[in-house]
């Protein structure tokens, strides 16, 4: 009796772990300021036709610059754009379902553009790493799902 509980919670632990890393990295995420902890953007992402991976800000939630940020110092067509509905992560290639490496990423606050790789954690979270050059010479944001 003991047994077959326990062979039952492990299958269901198993299953919902297997449900998570389905979902892979698509979806909405919730970005977090790294100085006050508050939610700052919602930002949606999703599959390309040619399979990369994209993410574009859906929602503002907090920002120093009011309702409706424009993207002052951003590069090319972005520039003077609002920063909802952007789309600031691009050309990600999915090296497996939790890992997605070179891509762009945009930090629509002073308009740089950074190498990217994405990798989703065992808790569900997504680590966002944005770098010039090497991996290390970067920074990590961590964003949650929205749901």
């Amino acid at each position: 009796m003991k047994l077959s509980r326990l062979v039952t919670f492990t299958l269901l632990c198993l299953l919902v772990h297997l449900s998570a890393t389905a979902a892979g990295m698509t979806g909405i995420w919730k970005t977090i300021d790294d100085a006050t902890g508050k939610t700052k953007s919602l930002v949606e992402i999703y599959r390309t036709p040619e399979g990369q991976l994209e993410g574009r800000i859906i929602e503002i939630l907090h920002s120093d610059r009011g309702p409706n940020p424009l993207c002052d110092d951003c590069p090319g067509d972005r520039k003077g754009k609002p920063i909802k509905g952007m789309v600031i992560l691009w050309d990600m290639d999915s090296a497996s379902e939790t890992k997605a490496v070179g891509g762009r990423i945009l930090d629509p606050k002073n308009g740089k553009v950074y190498k990217a790789k994405l990798s989703l954690r065992d808790d569900g979270k997504l680590e966002v790493r944005g770098f010039i050059g090497f991996s290390l010479l970067g920074r990590t944001q961590v964003w949650e799902p929205a749901s």
